[in-house]
């Protein structure tokens, strides 16, 4: 199959299905060497009070475990695995990672509803071709629905919607039968999802509309072998699918093209949002694209292995957007990656990741002042934790926000603790590195700063100016002193001479 160590992986876990393909990427394009693919449902495992059920876990986990020997051989930064709507929701999404992680040997991130749109729409756009015209791409998961408005490889405008055929299915044919009222009652429902976007949606306008993934492929399927459509799917087509479920009277009863055993207890709920989205946007014709969040993923992974990072160019507009003092963001950022250097070995912190997550951390630490210079760290972390921010993963967001909020005075233990297990270590390490960048940049001036050398053993840190040059910078030396008491709570010695 080719030189595994030269291959991109993404795995999704969706809410209906998981999906793994190993793919190898050549000047922008997508050549597939392995797919997979499991029906999990996911969705189905949440009880009331939206914790995964035990079962739903370990079907999951087999899964993943039979991902995992397929990518063994592919090394783990070229891997990219992202959860979506169901492990956004679930309670205990911790608990289920961790176990998760092991199983598939390679970090499993969640993503945010926008960035889900976003890579769904990247792998949409990638296997059209490259026009011009303004695109609507619709993607019905089993727990959300992304709408996406774009044009070539850029989407202009982002919804992740809270409906999907797992809930919806389950809602309203939880015993898998089918009658008129019960699908527009989902159909309804479904409406009521769309109205707040719709009419803007429709205002922007398009001159193309696109479906993606398994429940709308599978629909296409059902509709062009009955011979109601002959390319993509139809207004009028939707309408006579509907009433042929209806006529079917159960879901384990409709014997269609395109709908396996598998995929028809949830057929009902994915045709009644199709039905909702093609009524509440008036679309009379829509095409069916092959790519969709997986092709994404391996899209966006390859343009991190091409220094081609959306996530650098996010943090620049965030940065011009909030208007943050570009020459001080600047200089923190270098004297934060400096220290880095120096002890990233001793530390364990030995990976570009590490370097980037820091770098980011220190452009952004004075987000908040847009909001309040009092207390503006945790204005900024704020942010950091809800914007909608391209190319990050929930996880990421959450590192960054705490680096954020922890650069100045006391050091927010009870927040450190918050984060998951295998992050307090690296995030805490990381943490001491900015809290003493912003320091020694404090006075804001143009002056080059000093050589300082870094040694730690430990926990413990000391730092090495040049002779006599505390004793001419009073201020950093009383600041370096107050420092060590904040970083002593910490668990942290700092020695200075």
């Amino acid at each position: 199959m080719g030189n595994e160590s030269q291959c991109a992986a993404a795995v999704d876990l969706g809410s209906n299905s998981f999906h793994m393909i190993v793919a190898e990427v050549d000047e922008s394009r997508l050549k597939v060497i392995d797919k997979m693919r499991e029906m999990v449902r996911l969705a189905g495992g949440l009880d009331e009070k939206n914790r995964l059920s035990e079962e739903v876990m370990q079907r999951a986990v087999e899964c993943l475990r039979r991902f995992g020997q397929r990518l063994r051989a592919v090394p783990s930064g070229r891997v990219r695995a992202v959860g979506t709507n169901t492990l956004r929701k679930a309670r205990n999404s911790a608990q289920f990672i961790g176990r998760a992680e092991d199983a598939l040997g390679h970090a499993i991130d969640i993503i945010a509803g926008h960035e889900e749109a976003r890579l769904i729409y990247l792998g949409v756009s990638h296997s059209l071709e490259d026009d011009s015209r303004r695109r609507l791409v619709v993607d019905i998961g089993g727990g959300s629905t992304e709408i996406i408005l774009g044009r070539k490889f850029e989407p202009r405008r982002m919804e992740s919607l809270h409906m999907g055929c797992v809930g919806s299915s389950l809602r309203f044919f939880p015993d898998g039968r089918i009658t008129a009222e019960r699908m527009r009652a989902a159909e309804i429902a479904a409406l009521q999802e769309l109205e707040p976007i719709a009419t803007v949606y429709r205002e922007i306008g398009w001159e193309t509309s696109i479906g993606a993934s398994g429940t709308v492929l599978a629909i296409a399927e059902a509709v062009h072998d009955a011979g109601w459509c002959k390319d993509g799917i139809s207004a009028a087509a939707l309408k006579k699918l509907s009433k042929a479920l209806v006529a079917a009277g159960n879901a384990a009863d409709v014997k269609m093209a395109g709908v396996t055993a598998e995929r028809a207890p949830v057929f009902p709920g994915g045709v009644a949002i199709l039905t909702a989205v093609f009524e509440a946007l008036e679309i009379e014709q829509m095409s069916c694209a092959s790519g969709a969040l997986r092709e994404g993923l391996i899209y966006d992974l390859a343009g991190r292995l091409q220094q081609d990072d959306i996530r650098e160019r996010t943090v620049a507009d965030l940065a011009d957007r909030y208007r943050i003092d570009a020459t001080q963001a600047d200089g923190v950022k270098r004297k934060a990656v400096a220290l880095w250097e120096m002890v990233r070995e001793e530390w364990q912190l030995d990976t570009e990741e590490y370097q980037r997550l820091l770098g980011w951390a220190a452009c952004l630490h004075e987000i908040g002042l847009s909001i309040s210079h009092s207390q503006y760290h945790k204005h900024s972390a704020y942010l950091l934790n809800n914007l909608d921010m391209p190319g990050f993963s929930r996880g990421e967001q959450q590192r960054m926000a705490f680096l954020v909020r922890a650069h100045r005075r006391k050091f927010p233990l009870t927040e450190l603790q918050a984060l998951p297990d295998d992050d307090v270590q690296p995030v805490r390490r990381l943490c001491v590195l900015l809290r003493l960048a912003v320091l020694l940049h404090r006075a804001r001036a143009n002056a080059e700063m000093p050589r300082i050398e870094v040694e730690v053993d430990g926990e413990t840190l000391k730092l090495r100016f040049p002779e006599d040059w505390l004793q001419t910078h009073p201020l950093t030396a009383a600041d370096l002193e107050l420092e060590g008491d904040y970083l002593k709570a910490a668990g942290f010695r700092l020695k200075s001479r």
